[in-house]
């Protein structure tokens, strides 16, 4: 079974990124738990994402298209990068979230993968 690891992080940790005397061991622990993923063999797909200043949300009001600079969300912890991981259960799914970095400093949210849907007319 797929599940998406929502990897989320507060802005502390996304500073941590490009900070020289910080970044080695925030890249590090990443490097380690994306390694440990990838020699289990689970990892489907994942990225990181820039910081949520580069973010741009988009929403319909009345409408008309409305466009803001920055996530909406006024929230401790954004959004860092996701997974895709395939694994027996949810309970494998857990396992990996909490070996994740963002885990011990902010969250990781687990959901099920939707299966592909089947094609008009099948």
């Amino acid at each position: 079974m797929q599940y998406m690891l929502l990897l989320n992080e507060p802005a502390s940790e996304f500073a941590r990124r490009h900070d020289p005397e910080q970044a080695g061991a925030y890249w590090g622990g990443w490097n380690a738990f994306i390694g440990a993923m990838a020699q289990a063999g689970v990892i489907v797909k994942g990225d990181g994402l820039l910081g949520p200043d580069t973010a741009t949300t988009v929403r319909i009001r009345d409408g008309k298209r409305v466009v803001q600079d920055g996530p909406y969300a006024d929230t401790k912890e954004q959004l860092g990068g996701y997974f895709v991981i395939e694994v027996p259960d949810l309970d494998a799914a857990l396992e990996w979230a909490a070996r994740a970095p963002s885990a011990a400093s902010a969250s990781v949210e687990v959901r099920p993968v939707m299966p592909p849907m089947a094609p008009p007319g099948a």
